[in-house]
């Protein structure tokens, strides 16, 4: 279905790895919300540049830290001069290029090192494209995230707190570093209070069927609280597959040792699941293989 959008956003939808990048265009310049994934830069910069249309880009903002976010941050920065803004609650992660923090090192994944220039935080508002944007707390997928209502349009920038089919791994829960579940209720039901018409979200196309993709959301979130151990098995299962598609294919014999060095993996299996590593790298291929987020050919495994 198309969505009828003010004529100042446009979203450029991303595949993965990338994050979707959302631009609002602000007479001769304009704003850009999240970059993608750092190996899709160039990628970025240049649809970036032709949206732009000859605009100048003069700032970005970042809905949280993840690297499908904030990959493209650098690249932009370099190519616009733009004025990078981050969630208030990363500035010392981002400030001191903490790759535990930002969850790199743990998943296996990369970004390109940035400085920002200044910080939104919850409660704060922003003007992008003509409109008034509030900055809201969506905590659970990552503890510092924000996304991004305006009232007038009942538009909310969701990032990865609300997709059309559920949300983002909550790895504080898997972490041990929050109470990830009970935080990511207490969002979804901030959420389910507001009058949106339409949810743009981190990922996937814009889309107005909001209370059913509330209720999704719950729903998975139900389960993932009455079972920790699937919250656990899908997260190492996304991980692997992220990790895959950044690589693309690995001779066959080299994909366990490939998984058994996702830290995240092994500490999750360790934490949850208790599986033995063999047994843990034998059912995350086999799971993934079924789904076609793996294939095996020639003696080789890729990703789709």
């Amino acid at each position: 279905m198309s969505l009828k959008l003010p004529d100042s956003l446009l979203v450029l939808e991303r595949g993965w790895l990338s994050a979707n990048n959302i631009l609002f265009l602000e007479g001769e310049g304009a704003t850009l919300v999240d970059s993608g994934y750092v190996t899709h830069a160039e990628q970025t910069v240049a649809l970036v540049r032709q949206a732009l249309g000859g605009r100048r880009l003069a700032r970005l903002l970042n809905t949280h830290s993840h690297s499908d976010h904030i990959g493209g941050n650098a690249a932009l920065q370099a190519a616009f001069g733009c004025r990078i803004t981050v969630p208030a609650g990363l500035h010392a992660s981002i400030a001191d290029w903490d790759e535990n923090a930002l969850l790199l090192s743990p998943l296996g994944q990369q970004a390109a090192r940035f400085q920002h220039d200044s910080l939104i935080g919850a409660g704060n508002e922003i003007e992008m494209g003509g409109l008034v944007w509030q900055a809201l707390a969506v905590p659970g997928h990552d503890m510092e995230a924000l996304a991004y209502y305006n009232p007038e349009q009942r538009l909310l920038i969701s990032g990865d707190a609300l997709w059309q089919n559920g949300f983002g791994v909550i790895f504080p829960e898997l972490l041990g570093e929050a109470d990830g579940l009970a935080s990511t209720r207490a969002t979804l039901q901030m959420l389910a209070s507001l009058p949106i018409n339409i949810v743009i979200p981190g990922h996937g196309s814009p889309f107005a069927e909001v209370d059913a993709a509330l209720e999704l959301a719950f729903r998975r979130l139900d389960m993932f609280t009455a079972e920790i151990e699937k919250l656990a098995w899908h997260a190492i299962k996304v991980i692997v597959s992220f990790a895959m598609l950044e690589r693309r294919r690995l001779p066959a014999e080299a994909f366990r040792a490939f998984v058994r060095e996702l830290p995240f993996a092994i500490d999750v299996n360790r934490r949850y699941l208790g599986l033995d590593e063999e047994t843990l790298v034998g059912r995350v291929e086999r799971d993934l293989l079924l789904v076609n987020a793996l294939r095996r050919e020639d003696g080789w495994i890729s990703a789709p």
